[in-house]
């Protein structure tokens, strides 16, 4: 059986230094997702939708695993999309007017066919709240800026701060602040969270 580590394949994307923002440029890649408003602290609508991206994620990799194809991977880390409708408070506005989407990132072999079957199956065995949410699409963000932080979402203020220096000196910020959540935050010390920082550019 074919193993893969899309993490390690995808590494400049999925591994960035925490000393410094660099600049990548992000392909085409296809996502899980679910749209919600709300406090990711405390809404259940953002809890209902990690549920169901993992349950899903999780069947299409056993799927995948079991199938014609034969390869084993491991599952992707649950990233998410945040914005509110004026980009110049976001970092001030309160988190329950937050719009988000949460994701996972599918490889490039997983088909459309496979989600849905794989959906089926999620909601005839669990049910989750939010599997009739969830969603099949690709994103493109191009040219980014990156960085990873260490530690507490609370503290996240400085290291998106210098994120957007980096890309005012060099141009400007579009499309959405992006996060990819790399630790597992039942089990690890929130001041050893992993956390990429990611803002999509345009060089002026």
């Amino acid at each position: 059986m074919e193993k893969i580590d899309v993490k390690k394949e995808l590494k400049h994307l999925y591994a960035p230094s925490a000393k410094e923002v660099v600049q990548v440029d992000v392909p085409a890649m296809n996502f899980l997702m679910v749209d919600g408003v709300g406090d990711p602290n405390t809404s259940q609508a953002y809890a209902d939708a990690i549920e169901a991206l993992f349950a899903v994620s999780y069947t299409v990799k056993f799927m995948v695993k079991k199938g014609t194809l034969a390869v084993d991977y491991g599952v992707m880390p649950l990233e998410g999309l945040w914005w509110t409708e004026d980009p110049s408070k976001f970092l001030i506005q309160e988190k329950s007017d937050w719009q988000w989407t949460s994701m996972i990132m599918q490889p490039a072999f997983v088909t459309n066919e496979m989600i849905d079957a794989a959906i089926a199956e999620v909601t005839k065995k669990k049910n989750p709240a939010a599997i009739s949410k969830v969603r099949f699409g690709s994103l493109t963000e191009g040219t980014c800026a990156q960085i990873l932080h260490i530690g507490p979402f609370s503290e996240e203020g400085p290291t998106v701060e210098k994120v957007h220096q980096f890309i005012d000196a060099r141009g400007k910020r579009i499309g959405k602040h992006h996060e990819i959540y790399l630790s597992d935050l039942r089990k690890a010390d929130p001041a050893k969270w992993k956390t990429i920082i990611r803002q999509p550019m345009q060089a002026g």
